[in-house]
């Protein structure tokens, strides 16, 4: 018989190798080998915020500091595994450069 889970039991959480405040060079999508540091990381779905990375427009609701609604540009969120510490990206290409003459 299936084993049932219940509400009760927590999610899988994703083990990051990296940290809050960490360096980092993006492998793949489209901000590719740009780099920044990472603001926060969402750890329930193994992603990360970095800084000035992944620009997604949100609109806002009226209030009265907007009196009109805006649409402001923030930091989305990107998949741990596309992630490098840029120490460990460096050190990389340095090995596999071809030595000059």
């Amino acid at each position: 018989m299936a084993r049932r889970y219940t509400q009760n039991q927590a999610p899988a959480r994703h083990v990051a190798h990296v940290k809050v405040g960490d360096e980092v060079v993006v492998l793949i999508g489209k901000d590719r080998k740009k780099r920044g540091k990472i603001r926060e990381i969402l750890t329930k779905k193994g992603r990360a915020v970095v800084e000035n990375l992944q620009q997604i427009k949100k609109h806002t609701r009226r209030s009265q500091t907007q009196p009109q609604g805006a649409v402001v540009e923030q930091d989305g969120s990107i998949h741990i595994s596309n992630l490098m510490l840029a120490a460990e990206y460096d050190r990389r290409r340095a090995k596999h450069q071809p030595a000059a003459k």
